[in-house]
């Protein structure tokens, strides 16, 4: 990787770890979302108290997932408009 030498380029850096950690950041709350659900309906199926606590999980997850999708796509279309 070389050093940036205009703002543009620098720009860019910083574009590429946003985009890093924004996919990480749905990778781990993508797997949470699943085992969350595995486990209030697969696992602890008979416990009303997990489904219950299951069911909120999943729309926490859900809820950041689609925040997650917006930040990411508003960075994404100011980062392609002015640079």
């Amino acid at each position: 990787m070389t050093t940036p030498t205009t703002f543009r380029e620098l720009v860019g850096v910083f574009g590429d770890l946003i985009n890093l950690a924004v996919g990480a950041i749905i990778a781990v709350v993508f797997v949470v979302f699943i085992w969350k659900i595995f486990d209030a309906w697969v696992i602890n199926a008979a416990d009303e108290g997990k489904r219950t606590e299951g069911k909120q999980t999943a729309l926490t997850a859900v809820i950041v997932l689609v925040i997650v999708l917006m930040v990411w796509g508003i960075i994404l279309l100011i980062q392609n408009t002015f640079f």
